[in-house]
């Protein structure tokens, strides 16, 4: 399984981002998949995370409102889209998929991550 993001790069404060996560070798059907983010000096936190489960998208309370996630299984690929940004979401964000079909799991549960994108906001 082989996870890779994209997308990342530096933005202004206010612009939108669409970050990617494309999967091979990864059983859409049966993985959740989540968008996390690691600010300097912080700790790594979902914000999104997506799954064939009836329950829907997932955002933390801290993703509400300017983050969405989508997916598109033909092409395998999992986006995060990220409007009006703020300088605060600096951050190195990674996708990581979870045998499943809940968002609802420990993090310790996503086994397979990608090796991140470094998303760098300007004000």
């Amino acid at each position: 399984v082989q996870l890779v993001e994209s997308g990342g790069g530096l933005a202004q404060a206010g612009h939108s981002l669409r970050l990617s996560c494309a999967a091979s070798r990864l059983d859409f059907d049966h993985h959740a998949i989540g968008w996390f983010r690691q600010a300097p000096g912080k700790e790594r936190s979902m914000l999104a995370c997506i799954s064939t489960s009836s329950e829907g998208p997932y955002y933390s309370r801290s993703a509400k409102g300017r983050f969405t996630i989508s997916s598109d299984n033909t092409r395998r690929t999992v986006y995060l889209d990220v409007n009006s940004l703020k300088p605060d979401d600096t951050a190195v964000y990674s996708c990581a998929a979870a045998y499943g079909s809940s968002c609802l799991q420990p993090v310790y549960e996503f086994h397979y991550w990608g090796q991140g994108t470094q998303v760098s906001v300007s004000s």
